[in-house]
């Protein structure tokens, strides 16, 4: 058990691999354990693109912005929420498809992430690196036509796998007071524990490998939150068949 938590808490992502291939055993173990994680209403409303095509693997590295591992990895898939598979038997059953409310697309888009992760987990346990690439999420349209995706279906972020070349420090996470709260949600004490954090992040990035830029955690999210991220994402979420009821 103590080699799982510490596993868990040694994370990085991984930007640089070697040239070594994953084995075709250990590639379907980790889908194995991947489908195992937990689903709500035992919909398993994820699917797996496993990209290996290199023309598609450089287009997508260019929308994601231009994130070159993901040609390099070993192994490249794309995790996407799924509506469809389920909903072809509403028409089986003779009922009417209702699977565009919120709650399904929630339901779908949480089923990926544990999955996602699960899948991670079992990658790491096993010597391999990765990196969550939400940059395909830059022209999520494009990436409907790459990987000819219907509607009811919508890329939610691609993962590089491969054995790392590079050995990262861990970012440090915010305090365990900040983000455990007792019985319910209060701030006392957090402005002055984040204070403390942000003098950390700063002094990772100055001396992470390759340097930094010595930026806050406060500055990096404020800049984050007060920007527009991708405002292309709830026109692009309709028209694939997501309407939020």
């Amino acid at each position: 058990m103590g080699s799982v938590i510490e596993l868990l808490k040694s994370h990085r992502s991984i930007r640089k691999f070697t040239t070594q291939e994953i084995a075709a055993d250990l590639f379907q173990d980790l889908i194995d354990a991947a489908q195992a994680a937990a689903t709500s209403s035992f919909l398993q409303g994820s699917t797996i693109i496993r990209v290996k095509n290199p023309e598609t693997r450089q287009q997508i590295a260019a929308l994601a912005g231009n994130q070159s591992y993901v040609e390099t990895a070993a192994e490249f898939v794309v995790f996407c929420a799924d509506l469809k598979r389920a909903g072809n038997y509403c028409d089986e059953y003779g009922k009417a498809f209702e699977g565009d409310y919120t709650e399904h697309f929630l339901i779908a888009t949480v089923d990926v992430a544990l999955m996602a992760q699960n899948l991670v987990i079992a990658a790491e346990s096993a010597g391999l690196g990765i990196c969550y690439i939400g940059g395909i999420r830059n022209d999520p349209a494009q990436m409907v036509n790459l990987l000819q995706l219907p509607k009811g279906v919508y890329p939610v972020f691609g993962l590089c796998l491969g054995y790392p070349d590079q050995d990262p420090e861990v970012k440090p996470r915010l305090p365990t007071s900040v983000v455990v709260k007792q019985e319910i949600y209060n701030e006392e004490g957090d402005k002055a524990a984040i204070a403390v954090y942000d003098e950390q992040v700063r002094e990772y990035y100055r001396t992470r490998t390759g340097g930094g830029h010595g930026i806050s955690w406060s500055e990096q999210v404020a800049n984050f939150l007060s920007g527009k991220v991708r405002p292309h994402m709830k026109e692009f979420l309709a028209a694939q068949g997501f309407k939020f009821k």
